[in-house]
């Protein structure tokens, strides 16, 4: 296929809820099926691996001291990804074996910060198998913060894809002027954002972010019903009691350079939603807007972006 083309898949599934070795194995299942469809990119949602913390919504989260809170964040410790354990290297081999990049939502554990807190990242895995950047979200929105750890700058970064340029945000990061900023100014022209799910967070932001941008943006979204929470899952009972029976109708979509829906968003539907984009169209669209380069004025507002990664310790052995 021509450098200027990218074949791309949304994987708008939904995970086995904290489970990790068999959303994984969902995921793997994915990547062979885009591999086998030659995608050169596949996305997957917000906190998919293993699945978003719908449950604060569900059991009084934010009560103090709750026994049901504390046991159920647990069961997500143990299923949340400690990377520099290996804990993706069949997700990476799989890159490898297929040529295929990776963007995918996930909820780390983190070892620099003392392995016991978690944050909702976004990894990018390139065609390679090496993973190259793992973008902590800046800021858990609303009763994420119950379970999910602030991050910080050091995932703000782009990667060459063919002739893209691609980035990603996580969720209401996406909303988030200044870090979008950042990546555009890094020359992002292919812009990810990934979702727990529904067409109320994709549907308005997509085509703006493109807009703005004047790049193409895809958002992927998860599933989540009532049926996909395991019956092993600890205090399933008092989560189900209050569960509406849609969490996430997913959403997914692709909005071009122009502002304009390549895909709408897809609601209710399990699968790969796949398509071939074109970057010479950000080209024709940058023609008479470029928010960082002919339409800018630097010499009046400039953006600085820490990208330290933050760790509690410095060590001088």
């Amino acid at each position: 296929m021509s450098s200027n083309l990218l074949k791309v898949a949304l994987a708008q599934i939904s995970p086995v809820w904290l489970d990790k070795e068999k959303t994984i194995e969902k995921i793997n299942n994915s990547i062979r099926d885009a591999a086998q469809e030659q995608c050169e990119l596949i996305v997957f949602g917000e906190a998919l691996l293993p699945g978003y913390p719908f449950w604060l919504a569900l059991t009084g989260g934010a009560e103090w001291d709750k026994k049901v809170n504390k046991e159920i964040h647990a069961h997500y410790t143990r299923n949340a990804i400690q990377i520099e354990a290996g804990e993706l290297d069949s997700i990476c081999e799989l890159a490898a074996e297929h040529n295929i990049a990776i963007y995918l939502g996930l909820i780390e554990r983190a070892k620099n910060r003392g392995g016991h807190s978690l944050y909702c990242s976004l990894v990018y895995i390139d065609q390679k198998g090496k993973i190259q950047s793992v973008h902590r979200k800046l800021q858990p929105t609303y009763d994420e913060r119950l379970t999910w750890a602030p991050g910080d700058g050091n995932g703000l970064q782009v990667h060459s894809l063919k002739e893209f340029t691609v980035g990603g945000l996580n969720c209401w990061e996406n909303w988030m002027p200044l870090p979008r900023t950042a990546l555009y100014g890094l020359g992002e022209n292919l812009h990810i954002a990934v979702w727990p799910g529904s067409d109320h967070n994709t549907k308005d932001i997509t085509r703006f972010i493109a807009r703005e941008s004047r790049s193409f943006v895809i958002s992927v979204s998860s599933l989540m019903v009532r049926e996909d929470f395991p019956k092993n899952t600890p205090h399933i009972e008092q989560i189900l009691e209050k569960a509406p029976e849609v969490m996430a109708n997913g959403g997914s979509c692709i909005a071009g350079p122009d502002g304009e829906w390549i895909v709408e968003p897809v609601l209710h539907k399990e699968g790969l939603i796949m398509h071939t984009i074109d970057f010479n169209r950000v080209y024709e669209e940058r023609q008479n807007f470029d928010a960082v380069g002919h339409y800018s004025r630097p010499d009046v507002t400039k953006l600085k972006v820490n990208r330290e990664r933050q760790q509690i310790i410095e060590l001088n052995d």
